[in-house]
């Protein structure tokens, strides 16, 4: 066997280092990219205790969803299917739904893989499976939230698409579906160019936007202020009755 040189050996060892060296630049890396994503924008102690504490509504945690029922009168066949913006608790949007619920509309608030709805790869019966007497959803999503939804909005038992400070990205031109966009004229962290470009893919004739003065990117959910976002001048109160009224002229009449 054929003994290695000082210089093969050096060029060995050299090769090692640098393999170990991105190999441990990979996995830190990883580790990091993973735990900025279990970073989140936690969810308003005070408004979630609101919600579980108010009669009219039942919220319910399922695996994978937060499920909102009327507490008196029966649940419609409508039903509202939310997706959390990125890196968002969850259960921030309890509070701005809540009205919806009790309306007698059924909310299903998914809790996304990795904080992050664009990652999820459930499909609409997945989602929805815990409401199993809804026939048609309205599909609400904020900020890249949206986004997630308006991949599964051309399914049959889609009545509608509310995006929240978001855009779609898919094609959803040929589809007969209503769309609401709803924009915070304070908003400082929408892509306001991507907005406008969206909107050649939505069905024509059936798109209306709405503009809600004094709300920022945040004021759509109760985990507080992001960094770069504008100054909101609306109290949750008066988001969320907003957030109600528009959710509800979304749905089907009952």
């Amino acid at each position: 066997m054929t003994r290695l040189t000082a210089k093969q050996r050096l060029r060995r060892r050299r090769i090692r280092i640098t393999g170990w060296t991105a190999l441990t630049s990979l996995l830190v890396t990883i580790v990091g990219f993973l735990t900025w994503f279990h970073i989140v924008f936690p969810a308003d102690r005070s408004s979630t205790l609101e919600v579980y504490r108010d009669e009219s509504v039942v919220v319910e945690r399922m695996p994978g969803v937060v499920v909102m029922t009327p507490e008196v009168s029966p649940a419609s066949t409508h039903g509202v299917l939310y997706f959390p913006g990125a890196r968002v608790d969850p259960y921030s949007y309890l509070y701005p739904l809540a009205d919806v619920a009790a309306s007698g509309v059924t909310v299903v608030i998914m809790e996304p893989l990795m904080n992050m709805a664009l990652f999820d790869q459930r499909d609409l019966a997945s989602l929805t499976q815990f409401a199993p007497s809804v026939t048609s959803w309205t599909l609400a999503g904020h900020s890249l939230g949206g986004v997630r939804a308006c991949l599964l909005a051309d399914d049959p038992r889609v009545f509608s698409l509310v995006l929240f400070a978001s855009y779609c990205a898919n094609d959803l031109s040929g589809v007969e579906l209503d769309v609401v966009l709803v924009l915070a004229d304070q908003d400082g962290l929408i892509d306001r160019e991507a907005v406008r470009d969206s909107e050649a893919l939505l069905p024509p004739g059936r798109l209306t936007t709405r503009v809600i003065e004094g709300a920022n990117h945040a004021s759509f959910g109760t985990y507080g202020p992001q960094p770069g976002d504008g100054e909101s001048t609306l109290s949750p109160a008066q988001m969320r009755a907003k957030v109600t009224e528009i959710l509800l002229l979304a749905a089907p009449t009952r």
